[in-house]
């Protein structure tokens, strides 16, 4: 059986933890951030998990991290 290639922009966005959670960045950082409040933007730092309905699909994407 062939080997699984893994989605290179998958994984560049996701890193799986050892109790296999999928860490993310936030999203909505990139541009206009002049009219966003210094809270917004403090909180947009911190990243998230991956939503457990989507948790399996990306875990697909990268199957050898």
């Amino acid at each position: 059986m062939p080997k699984q290639k893994t989605h290179k922009g998958a994984a560049k966005r996701f890193r799986v933890t050892k109790s296999g959670l999928l860490k993310r960045a936030s999203a909505f950082r990139n541009h206009m951030m002049g009219h966003k409040t210094a809270k917004q933007k403090r909180n947009l730092r911190n990243g998230g998990y991956v939503d457990q309905t989507q948790a399996g699909t990306m875990k697909k994407l990268i199957p050898y991290a």
